[in-house]
């Protein structure tokens, strides 16, 4: 049997900055700092199981809105960071409450769509956000709004928006399918002609993405694509391999392998 690689394989780099930032620190305390992470640092069992021996914990929930409770005795000693997936104004306040120190591994992709956001809710525009209303990038997002963002994703979600009175910036998700997005930026532009969009749907998404493609240009017959159950970028290769008529496999260890 014959068995490619994909050109592109392993964690983004958003994600691996994140985790570095985490072991850094866990390791700066010589063992006795606690590290905890707002929400799971990667979607990853295997890897999370590797940082909670190092000393990384994660707390909150899956989109970072759930109470954080640390012992009073433990907080001065302990950091909390954010991960890659970034968190809204509102929550980073919340998180900077809390006593213990604070570090922000928020991946510069995703501050950059935050951005754009900001700079453009404050000069009166409305944004369309193209995403999962449920995933903690997109909740994130949201807070740099004002009360401004719709999120879409969908025909019908496009069609369902109001007629803005000010300007429309549109921005994406960063783990999103491009031709997907690229369907519905033509759909924002026939109802919004004057809309700004910005393509911001990060470029190692892109190359996985491109990489199934390339898999079966060269042939593939079947698609084994590993990664976490519960998370969404790997669920979206394994639906983008799927489209492509071939046998696909989502595993998480090798053991999973027939």
């Amino acid at each position: 049997m014959k068995v490619i690689r994909a050109q592109s394989a392993g964690f983004c780099w958003g994600v691996e900055r994140a985790i570095n930032i985490a072991r850094d620190l866990a390791a700066e305390g010589g063992g006795s700092r606690a590290v905890y992470t707002d929400g799971p640092l990667i979607h990853n069992r295997q890897m999370m199981e590797h940082l909670e021996d190092e000393g990384v914990r994660e707390v909150g929930d899956y989109q970072s809105q759930a109470s954080i409770e640390v012992e009073e005795e433990k907080k001065g000693d302990s950091v909390v960071v954010v991960r890659a997936h970034g968190i809204s104004p509102d929550r980073r306040k919340y998180l900077k409450g809390l006593g213990m120190p604070f570090k922000d591994a928020t991946c510069p992709d995703v501050g950059i769509i935050a951005g754009k956001i900001k700079n453009h809710a404050r000069k009166g525009f409305d944004i369309i956000v193209f995403g999962d209303p449920k995933h903690p990038e997109v909740i994130g997002l949201l807070g740099y709004a004002e009360d401004r963002g719709h999120v879409v994703q969908n025909e019908a979600d496009i069609a369902a928006l109001p007629c803005f009175e000010g300007g429309v910036c549109m921005v994406s998700q960063s783990t999103m399918f491009s031709h997907e997005y690229t369907r519905l930026v033509e759909m924002v532009f026939e109802k919004y002609p004057e809309a700004q969009v910005f393509d911001t749907i990060c470029g190692a998404t892109k190359e996985r993405q491109s990489g199934v493609t390339d898999l079966i240009d060269q042939g593939a017959e079947a698609i084994v694509v590993i990664g976490g159950r519960h998370s969404a970028n790997t669920r979206k290769l394994v639906k983008l391999a799927e489209t492509h008529g071939k046998p696909t496999f989502h595993i998480e260890t090798a053991d999973e392998l027939n």
